[in-house]
């Protein structure tokens, strides 16, 4: 009889009860010893980022040089300027949004300023930060398409795999253990009680505002097509279900190169354009990271400058290519540039992780259905056309 796997959704949703349970019974040693682990896997979590970056941004680089052309630069720069441009939308919808619904100051203002320090604080430095792991990755990458390396290339892919394999058996594991520690802990201190129903209302928002995104992107697009923008996206429902369900991008790409099929998109571009934005389009994980992190900056009171989160919002763009591989991997990616550049502490990384992780599948399930819009707008200037095809839905000839 194979074993059923528990999902990550109902960890996140045990680790929450759990941390909340033994907030209220454990006496202030317990807490400490939970604290003790929260600020060590704080510190693994920052010394892997960087590593991170190299091992899954670099391999991505260097395999763009397999398929040089047009077609491809097109691909890549639509993803990451409607990656981008998604995570400004979120930014600015939730701005206007979550300040209704949601206390400015909420936690910073909660509980009785009781503090848990650890019983053992075990610094572990990052080999680099952030952007020095970014512009690395660039470098060698880059070498590797003009020296044609082959050599080269297979090591950075070997350590692409190490690290996956790391954030697999290692962090995610430990994920809602961290949670679970860190709402203990607010819990003890009072906190918890201040943030009851903000983390639906969150999630709410950041999944309606993926919905709206989606809309206005595929009207972009068969504007451009000359299609029916809600015919095209009927038909990339079960892609969108399939994501929502599995919380996976990459997994889902024969459901969406299906969809594709139906929506009249030619097999030489979908064949080629889906796959590769599954890694490069990261819309709704955008919209979902942004909507956590608004929702941080005003439960801590927080001003960040306008500066700093544009910065943090392009460069998150960039670090996000090739995320897809591993679970939550644009989370993971993101947290060291949330760290330095908006300036978020531990703790609030992690009430963020709780927001972001707490219903996962949304991210991913918009990302696949805006994969399908990025290949309309690429099969309307690349595809191979037929005289008998039709401009209405998506009943023309798949070539």
């Amino acid at each position: 009889m194979k074993k059923r796997q528990v999902g990550i959704f109902w960890k996140i949703i045990i680790a929450i009860l759990c941390g909340v349970a033994f907030g209220y019974v454990l006496p202030e040693c317990g807490v400490r010893i939970f604290k003790t682990f929260n600020v060590f896997f704080a510190q693994v979590l920052k010394f892997i980022v960087p590593l991170l970056i190299l091992g899954l941004v670099t391999p991505a680089i260097a395999g763009v040089g397999r398929g040089a052309g047009k077609m491809l630069v097109t691909v890549m720069l639509l993803s990451y300027f409607s990656t981008i441009l998604a995570a400004f939308f979120a930014w600015g919808c939730s701005s206007e949004l979550l300040p209704h619904y949601v206390q400015e100051g909420l936690v910073a203002n909660a509980g009785n300023g009781q503090k848990f320090l650890p019983y053992v604080e075990l610094k572990i430095p990052p080999v680099c930060d952030v952007l020095t792991a970014l512009a690395l990755s660039f470098m060698v990458g880059a070498g590797v398409i003009v020296t044609k390396s082959e050599a080269l290339r297979r090591c950075v892919e070997d350590f692409g795999e190490i690290v996956k394999l790391t954030i697999m058996k290692v962090i995610i594991p430990g994920l809602p253990i961290y949670i679970m520690t860190m709402i203990c802990e607010m819990t003890a201190s009072g906190k918890i009680g201040a943030m009851a129903g903000t983390m639906f209302k969150v999630i709410g928002t950041g999944w309606a505002l993926t919905i709206v995104y989606l809309i206005l992107l595929y009207a972009v697009a068969c504007t451009l097509a000359k299609r029916n923008p809600f015919v095209m996206l009927w038909r990339m429902l079960p892609a969108y279900l399939t994501g929502l369900s599995i919380a996976s991008s990459s997994a889902v790409i024969p459901v969406t190169l299906e969809c594709c099929e139906r929506n009249g998109i030619s097999k030489d571009v979908r064949d080629f354009t889906i796959p590769l934005c599954a890694n490069v389009h990261m819309v709704g994980s955008a919209i979902k990271m942004l909507a956590s992190m608004v929702a941080i900056i005003i439960i801590y009171g927080l001003k960040p400058e306008f500066g700093k989160m544009a910065n943090f919002i392009c460069m998150m763009g960039i670090a996000a290519v090739a995320a897809p591989g591993v679970m939550s991997g644009v989370l993971m990616a993101s947290v060291g540039l949330m760290e330095s550049i908006v300036g978020l502490t531990p703790e609030q990384l992690g009430l963020l992780m709780t927001f972001y992780m707490a219903l996962d599948g949304y991210g991913p399930a918009a990302n696949v259905t805006g994969d399908g819009a990025i290949a309309i707008i690429i099969d309307r200037f690349f595809g191979k056309r037929s005289p008998s095809q039709l401009d209405d839905g998506g009943d023309r000839e798949v070539v």
